[in-house]
């Protein structure tokens, strides 16, 4: 049964220049290793942890870093939580998450779609 659906759009550019403008936010939306990656791929990630919060019903006091977003070679990318937004999601009986993030043309996007048995 679907829980919730969440998708979120970032202009790269802007996302980067924010970045490099507030260098304190890289550490307050990514966890250590996330923060080593391109910036192309933070963004992407941003919008991930962007459309998981909006499928648990973006509810206040959530972490940006208790949501990582792991590549797998050859396989679609995890999410793994912890802290505030596995308690949301335990909450919701989400059990299964499917992510699906792209960065192409200037844009990253990010779907995704909680699940519980």
């Amino acid at each position: 049964m679907i829980v919730g659906v969440g998708i979120d759009v970032v202009d790269v550019a802007r996302f980067v220049a924010t970045l490099h403008r507030v260098p304190a936010l890289r550490e307050r939306l990514f966890t250590p290793d996330e923060r080593v990656m391109p910036e192309t791929s933070l963004a992407a990630r941003f919008a991930a942890k962007e459309a998981i919060a909006k499928a648990l019903g973006a509810p206040p006091g959530m972490s940006w870093q208790d949501a990582t977003v792991r590549r797998v070679v050859g396989a679609q990318p995890v999410v793994e939580l912890t802290g505030t937004v596995l308690a949301r999601a335990a909450e919701l009986g989400v059990t299964r998450w499917h992510l699906s993030i792209s960065h192409d043309a200037g844009i990253a996007s990010a779907m995704v779609v909680a699940e519980r048995d």
